[in-house]
């Protein structure tokens, strides 16, 4: 599995806070059948509305979550992640 992170823009009209908060358990559903799992999701402040950690079994499985996630309304930029320990290994192995 591999680990994601997606900088999220609210693009669709939501009439209010709790309408927006109702549509993350329906994600998470949706989110299983193309193999992928939300792990983390942050409010933040700034250019983005949200940040998203999802661990998805490969990048097809990546790509199809940031579509379905898509579909609510909200626009993404996703990166693939690596933790710091791995990527210490990829440096030592240069």
């Amino acid at each position: 599995m591999s680990k994601y992170a997606s900088l999220v823009t609210i693009e669709q009209n939501y009439q209010n806070v709790q309408e927006l908060a109702s549509i993350w358990g329906d994600i998470r559903n949706e989110l299983e059948t193309h193999e992928a799992t939300l792990e983390e999701t942050y409010a933040i402040l700034g250019e983005y509305d949200f940040l998203l950690v999802i661990d998805a079994e490969d990048r097809d499985s990546a790509y199809q979550a940031s579509l379905c996630i898509e579909r609510y309304g909200l626009d993404m930029q996703t990166m693939e992640i690596i933790p710091m320990d791995e990527f210490a290994n990829l440096v030592n192995d240069l």
